[in-house]
């Protein structure tokens, strides 16, 4: 949307971004049977700047990523089911001004994931 060219080209980059998917997201897509959009996955910095990120954001290394939700209640429903199933760092159900919900998902491929929910 903005011209900037948001591929990852760092191979810890895709690496991460490849254990987010088999590690949280595929196994939540297969909890919910259904499709899991991704708002906000991997942004280099151009784009984390652009969209208001903050400068140490996960998203920038591809070990987050933002999933869009029908309300807050399918959050809470996805929360309880990560953190009973999955290995996580965070998790935060986040809403807009305008009431457009997400939930905030990142998972650490090196080091310790903190496991915290918001």
């Amino acid at each position: 949307r903005l011209g900037i060219d948001n591929t990852p080209k760092d191979k810890e980059v895709v690496d991460n971004l490849k254990a987010l998917c088999k590690e949280v997201l595929q196994p939540l897509r297969n909890f919910a049977r259904r499709a899991v959009v991704v708002n906000s996955g991997y942004r280099c910095p151009e784009v984390n700047k652009a969209v208001g990120g903050v400068a140490n954001s996960q998203h920038l290394t591809g070990e987050a990523a933002d999933l869009r939700l029908k309300s807050i209640e399918e959050g809470r429903e996805w929360v309880a089911w990560i953190k009973a199933n999955r290995n996580f760092d965070q998790l935060i159900i986040e809403r807009n001004k305008k009431g457009a919900v997400w939930l905030h998902v990142s998972y650490k491929r090196k080091g310790r994931n903190r496991r915290q929910a918001f």
